[in-house]
């Protein structure tokens, strides 16, 4: 597990960047598979979240995941009195009873907290949530509920690297027609054959929005030695699924 340098330092918070080592699932998906929609056995995934949950001393159903859909759909949630997974690609809570995470193979989780409200978020930012604004809904969702975006810190965790983020030029012309800076995030490996910069792409959105405290977990989901799930490793491998990494944060019980 790693953590972010900047959260760490804040004593009302734990939190957590999981790899994929010290759970009980086999085969493609050892070991700690948190992915719920995966293929895994469910009594192997519901004891890996078990486990989770036990690093942050809760019960396994106060530990809130969401149903991403790679949207731009943020939810604020206000109490834990609804457990069923709401369909969206961040939440932000102010609520101290339970925790939040978010499960990517490649995507980039980023936890956030904001110093003066208290509130704290997870976000789950592939291309398309971040083409599509789920950065900018976040910080939006943020204000309205109470939060000033220049108070916020910001940790993206482990993701695929550049040089492993293989696209085709419709891709890379997407973005570029979009804003002409997106060229900055592309760099071609061949005629038809562009490398894909998500993690710059997502902290340009950040920087963008006013964000001062961003920090970054410099691992890529990619390179197998790192132990962490890839949707595009296990492509690549002919694998027919993939698990999933959780990265969750909680506000302890002596925050308001």
């Amino acid at each position: 597990m790693f953590y972010s340098e900047n959260l760490k330092k804040i004593k009302d918070i734990k939190h957590g960047f999981f790899s994929r080592k010290n759970g009980v699932s086999k085969g493609i998906y050892e070991s700690l598979n948190c992915g719920v929609g995966s293929n895994d056995k469910k009594e192997n995934v519901q004891k890996n979240l078990d486990n989770v949950s036990k690093e942050f001393g809760i019960d396994r159903n106060k530990l809130f995941l969401m149903k991403q859909t790679h949207s731009n759909k943020v939810k604020f949630i206000e109490s834990n009195n609804t457990f069923e997974k709401i369909e969206c690609d961040a939440l932000l809570t102010k609520n101290n009873n339970f925790a939040i995470g978010v499960l990517t193979a490649d995507c980039i989780p980023i936890l956030i907290y904001e110093n003066e409200s208290k509130i704290i978020g997870c976000i789950h930012a592939g291309w398309k949530g971040a083409y599509n604004g789920i950065i900018e809904n976040t910080l939006e969702k943020l204000n309205e509920i109470g939060g000033r975006t220049g108070k916020l810190i910001v940790c993206l965790g482990p993701c695929i690297s550049k040089k492993n983020y293989e696209v085709k030029e419709d891709f890379y012309l997407k973005f570029k027609e979009k804003s002409k800076e997106n060229d900055s995030f592309f760099s071609r490996k061949s005629d038809n054959n562009f490398n894909f910069d998500l993690r710059g792409f997502v902290n340009k959105k950040f920087r963008d929005l006013g964000v001062v405290e961003i920090e970054n977990v410099l691992i890529d989901t990619f390179a197998i030695n790192n132990n962490y799930f890839s949707h595009r490793r296990a492509k690549k491998l002919g694998e027919n699924d993939y698990g999933r990494c959780i990265s969750v944060i909680k506000k302890t019980s002596s925050q308001n």
